[in-house]
């Protein structure tokens, strides 16, 4: 039997792994189809292990929940040792943030997802290759961006939006 403590981090790390499928799951259900409960007695033991804690009220839970928490017991049974560290990780750095910083990673989160998937895919390909970097590079270049005035810094931004739309930097757009 695992330690409460370890019980909880698992749970914990469960739930983190399953936020993004909370948000879909909850974008998801149109009134017309709505999510389908999940019978306790369909997850495998494995995953009633790991939501244990859950047992008691879990037909009380709205489906869609249901839907997330029994995904997310399936990704975390899935991976890894080093992913679940990961996770564990990302978990670990979510609960230590205020209130604020958490509500403004998940407007941040939302215009994401309001982006075309072009633009999502632009950015993601930006952060892998900011992530490639070695960390005194990441650091040079965050270093430089914080010391920039918010002007200097949209100058920077409206570079790169002519650069993508092909236009050359420094060239007035619309006759300016």
């Amino acid at each position: 039997m695992m330690s409460r403590n370890l019980q909880s981090v698992l749970l914990a790390a469960l739930l983190a792994a399953a936020a993004p499928l909370w948000a879909q799951s909850e974008g998801a259900a149109t009134p017309a189809e709505p999510a389908a409960a999940v019978p306790w007695d369909s997850l495998s033991a494995e995953q009633q292990g790991l939501l244990a804690k859950f047992a008691s009220n879990w037909a009380q839970l709205p489906p869609g929940r249901q839907n997330a928490l029994a995904r997310g017991g399936e990704r975390w049974l899935s991976m890894s040792p080093e992913e679940r560290t990961q996770a564990r990780g990302r978990f670990k750095r979510w609960s230590e943030l205020t209130d604020e910083q958490r509500a403004r990673i998940r407007e941040r989160w939302e215009q994401f997802q309001d982006l075309p998937p072009e633009q999502q895919q632009r950015i993601r390909d930006n952060f892998k290759r900011y992530k490639n970097l070695t960390p005194e590079r990441r650091r040079e270049l965050r270093e430089t961006w914080q010391r920039l005035t918010p002007e200097q810094r949209e100058r920077l931004r409206e570079r790169a939006r002519q650069r993508r739309e092909g236009a050359r930097p420094g060239t007035p757009r619309g006759g300016n």
